[in-house]
């Protein structure tokens, strides 16, 4: 008989569970029982925990923030576009850490105050730069919301680094096109080398701000 004891069953443990199988099973397969069988209890268990599937996706979302931040000290000497540059890159880079990322992400609740700090730094960088409060929260939100729409679109052409979904080839979008020749050449600009697409949308984005004060 062992005597070896299993790791008490917490959110923290379940969510970074959630975690280590969706690269596998993908949002959408991920369910609760699946869960509770890779941890090796009944699907009940779970439900002391989280009363649904979108607690647990709160609670996912709050770890891969905890996970983002974590040793990546804000620059006092940030300006607020390196503040915008550096924070929506970082977001990125941890969203496509997990298949699907940015669809947990989008509409959880945090379930700690795991943001407040960065985000009361952030709004200070702003009003100090001679921003009213709600232009600092604009700004804020609408380059949170571009990087998390354009990674949900990212996700779903290439879900993981290296898997490409079928019915994305840009060459055969093209030969299909053929008589419209501005949209065969857009595929190109559409559903490749995001990382160039994503900088450079951030860039116009951050030149609307500074048009702002």
């Amino acid at each position: 008989m062992t005597t070896e004891r299993r790791a008490p069953l917490d959110r923290i443990r379940v969510a970074d569970t959630a975690l280590k199988l969706l690269n596998e099973l993908g949002l959408d397969g991920l369910t609760l029982r699946a869960i509770a069988k890779e941890l090796d209890v009944k699907a009940p268990a779970l439900y002391w925990h989280f009363k649904d599937k979108q607690a647990l996706l709160d609670e996912m979302a709050t770890e891969m923030y905890r996970r983002m931040v974590a040793g990546a000290a804000l620059d006092p000497a940030d300006t607020w576009q390196e503040r915008l540059l550096k924070s929506n890159r970082g977001l990125r880079t941890a969203l496509l850490g997990y298949r699907d990322g940015a669809r947990v992400f989008s509409g959880s609740r945090f379930t700690s105050l795991v943001h407040v700090e960065a985000m009361e730094d952030n709004l200070r960088l702003f009003t100090s730069a001679g921003f009213t409060l709600a232009q600092a929260v604009r700004a804020a939100s609408t380059t949170y919301l571009y990087t998390l729409g354009f990674v949900i679109e990212e996700q779903g052409v290439i879900p993981v680094a290296g898997e490409r979904r079928e019915g994305f080839d840009v060459d055969e979008r093209a030969r299909q096109m053929a008589d419209y020749p501005l949209s065969a050449a857009a595929g190109a600009e559409i559903f490749e080398d995001y990382d160039q697409h994503f900088e450079e949308g951030l860039a116009l984005i951050i030149k609307g701000i500074e048009c702002a004060p």
